[in-house]
């Protein structure tokens, strides 16, 4: 029997009731066109303040795939987790806002949590995107070095601030921060303040931890150059090895501008990549940390078996495994009850300003071949169990 298809471990914490829910909803988001129609009008419902959509999306989406709208309420998930081995990432989720007062309102938010998680074990990670911190169109201007106005060197330097406050604070309190990935078209600029906060607050060990998409091309390249820099100027790294989610966007932009596609040409290519990240990382421990961010019951076994044949011990220090909340719960409580390095993204914020994230979720799990099949089985399988 496949190692993850253990339910009982999987799902040992919900009742059938929220196992039925689940599977509702997961069966709407297996329909692209439906998926599609009720992410357009959630997204205008709740736009348009109606009323009633509050309840509806929190006692729905929410409850699956978010902790609760503050950190406090999102304790609840944060212990019952922890009671299992499993970490949690608090992930203030909010997007597409683009003004200064809420990047600077958002950036005090992440030094709360960093303040509020200190000395709790059950949340080893902080996380940021860094357009939470700054206009995508800023960084994609200083990616390609172009000429910045005064203005515009102005509003980086809030940028660079931003991420200097949080990765500072994160260093004083020994609290590690994942840096997230986004567009290929920004990346280059979040890259190079990772590294310069990498070289700053990484000295010692890694505080300050980059996304890498491995879905794109030259990503292993970036990471080789990378580690060849952190050797010469003696720092850390820290990586969130992810494939990517961005695939039709990134696609669509480069047909439409003309230059040369960053993302791989096939599933099988992208799976190739990912692998070789995980030899990279495993084959240069002294100088990196990973934390693999996958779904892909293939390759969190390849994980382990690459560890055990270096005679890693499974809570190696360098290495975590990681998946959202509510979502892959057979991969993530099989991994901590063996003993593995385990946390979960979990979201929170308040209902209206979260549903940009539950909706690119519900359309990104549509698009993963897969994905949503294989939550549909587990959970059928589960409650097919219990029947006995």
């Amino acid at each position: 029997m496949p190692i993850f298809n253990d339910t009982k471990v999987a799902f040992a914490d919900k009742t059938d009731a929220q196992l039925r829910k689940a599977y509702w909803m997961f069966k709407m988001i297996e329909q692209p066109a439906l998926t599609n129609i009720g992410t357009s009008l959630l997204n205008f419902t709740v736009h348009n303040n109606f009323p009633f959509v509050n309840g509806i999306v929190k006692n729905t989406l929410f409850e699956q795939f978010v902790g609760g709208e503050t950190r406090e309420e999102s304790m609840k998930a944060v212990k019952q987790l922890f009671k299992r081995g499993v970490g949690s990432i608090f992930d203030y989720s909010i997007e597409g806002k683009e003004d200064e007062e809420t990047f600077d309102a958002v950036c005090q938010e992440i030094k709360d949590i960093i303040k509020f998680s200190v000395g709790n074990p059950a949340i080893p990670f902080i996380v940021f995107k860094p357009t939470a911190f700054g206009r995508i169109d800023l960084y994609e201007a200083v990616g390609k070095n172009a000429e910045l106005t005064s203005s515009q060197k102005e509003e980086w330097a809030r940028v660079v601030k931003r991420f200097d406050e949080v990765c500072k604070l994160c260093h004083e309190h020994e609290k590690k921060v994942m840096i997230d990935a986004e567009e290929s078209w920004m990346q280059d600029a979040a890259d190079q303040l990772c590294e310069e906060m990498m070289e700053k607050y990484n000295q010692e060990k890694p505080i300050v931890w980059n996304t890498i998409q491995m879905y794109r091309t030259h990503r292993l390249e970036y990471m080789e150059a990378n580690l060849q820099r952190a050797r010469e100027r003696n720092y850390f790294i820290g990586y969130k090895i992810v494939r990517g989610a961005y695939m039709e966007k990134e696609r669509a932009r480069a047909a439409e501008k003309g230059y040369a596609d960053p993302i791989q040409p096939t599933k099988d290519a992208s799976d190739k990549n990912y692998n070789a990240g995980i030899d990279f990382i495993l084959n240069h421990l002294d100088k990196v940390s990973a934390f693999f961010g996958t779904h892909n019951e293939i390759s969190s076994e390849l994980v382990m078996d690459k560890m055990k044949a270096k005679s890693l011990e499974n809570n190696d220090p360098h290495i975590y495994f990681g998946q959202l909340y509510g979502m892959s719960d057979n991969i993530s409580f099989y991994l901590s009850d063996k003993g593995y390095n385990v946390a979960k993204y979990l979201p929170y914020g308040p209902v209206k300003d979260v549903v940009p994230y539950l909706t690119r979720r519900a359309r990104e799990n549509t698009s993963v071949a897969g994905q949503t099949g294989r939550e549909l089985g587990l959970i059928k399988k589960e409650l097919d169990r219990r029947k006995k």
